[in-house]
């Protein structure tokens, strides 16, 4: 196992990615020989000026490789629950190495053990709708009871409501960032991340400590988040988006893919339709997950005595009155007056009527009008 300071340097080196370090560790050049290398030899491997001049500092300690080490040095006393996992360590994810573009180093908060579990992710839209955020939470809430491990991005939307419901039962939930591990993005997510290593969780990235969201840096997190698990679930997705991406990604690495559908006037349902139709697996219940991938967390996979996610809505909470209105309130916006007309009530009996069933997550409204969540 080479020294964790030449996977840094190599790592840091400019213009040599994941898939040209592998490519070169496969064919008998490991961090430690290239570093020691001449530039003639350096040349014929293919590497760029750029790099074969990082190396050659490298080799005096100075350039961008004695920084990153610095920097990765200074992180790892700053924390007690820091680690840095390297491709030829046997820690490294098992199902992550499997990947040709698998990151050569991996920084990771938390715990480590969470990554060697059976992970499921679950990603969707950053401006996903209440139905949206309502099914993220219930799944990730039942796939976390069936033994998975939720792996997310720590976005809005959809990723933030799988770690928490996650949390919320004190289960490990694995965050993939897109920055340095010791930055936090969003920052409103500062709780929540906290909470995530409180439970078991752990925080994962390949970016270097003190890295700053950028646009490039979610593609790259994306195939992350597919490497580590076993299968992806899309909640919401818009046609053009990330997590379309992760699902792709997810699919060219072998894993499996679900997708919920939703309703066909739902923008961010169309990303979710698409993926049904390049082979997803339409998605209604956990079942559907599970009786896909059961088997592979150790068990033959069996209906659940949990209750199923369902789109059907309990009554209990309803009164009479509420539960007629709702009977003419479809997924599709309804506005007012056509709500007037259906139910037989003037509009002034309406309103707290409406309120009362948005108050209890049960509907939502819109510049359009009203829709069902669930």
């Amino acid at each position: 196992m080479a020294n964790p300071r030449d996977w840094i340097a190599v790592a840091a080196l400019p213009g040599l990615g994941p898939v040209s370090i592998r490519r070169l560790t496969e064919q008998g050049w490991p961090a430690d020989r290239i570093l020691s290398s001449s530039d003639t030899e350096l040349q014929q491997l293919g590497l760029h000026l750029a790099a074969r001049q990082a190396v050659q500092q490298a080799q005096i300690e100075q350039g961008p490789c004695a920084q990153a080490w610095h920097e990765t040095q200074d992180w790892l006393t700053r924390y007690t629950d820091a680690k840095l996992l390297t491709l030829d360590s046997p820690d490294y994810p098992v199902l992550l190495k499997q990947c040709s573009d698998a990151p050569p180093v991996l920084f990771v908060r938390g715990n480590p053990d969470a990554l060697h579990m059976p992970q499921l992710a679950l990603v969707g839209s950053r401006q996903a709708s209440r139905a949206g955020v309502t099914h993220a939470h219930a799944f990730a809430h039942a796939l976390a009871q069936h033994g998975f491990v939720i792996t997310s991005g720590l976005a809005l939307g959809i990723d933030s409501a799988a770690h928490e419901a996650a949390v919320r039962q004190q289960k490990p939930t694995v965050a993939v960032f897109g920055t340095g591990i010791d930055r936090i993005y969003p920052r409103r997510n500062q709780h929540l991340a906290e909470a995530i290593l409180a439970h078991g969780g752990a925080w994962v990235s390949e970016l270097l400590p003190g890295a700053d969201a950028h646009a490039s840096h979610f593609p790259k997190r994306n195939r992350i988040i597919s490497g580590l698990s076993l299968g992806v679930l899309v909640v919401e997705a818009a046609v053009r988006s990330g997590s379309l991406i992760t699902a792709r990604q997810a699919m060219q690495q072998g894993r499996a893919v679900f997708a919920l559908p939703g309703h066909i006037h739902n923008p961010m349902s169309r990303g979710c339709h698409q993926l049904i139709r390049e082979g997803a697996t339409l998605t209604e219940t956990e079942q559907d997950i599970v009786a896909e991938l059961g088997a592979l967390l150790g068990f033959i996979a069996e209906r659940s005595e949990q209750t199923e996610v369902t789109s059907s809505v309990s009554t209990e909470n309803l009164s009479e009155a509420e539960i007629k209105l709702l009977r003419h309130i479809d997924f599709s916006e309804t506005d007012l007056d056509s709500l007037v007309c259906l139910s037989g009530l003037s509009a002034a009996e309406l309103i707290p009527l409406l309120m009362r069933l948005e108050l209890k997550g049960v509907i939502e409204q819109s510049p359009n009008g009203y829709s069902r969540t669930k």
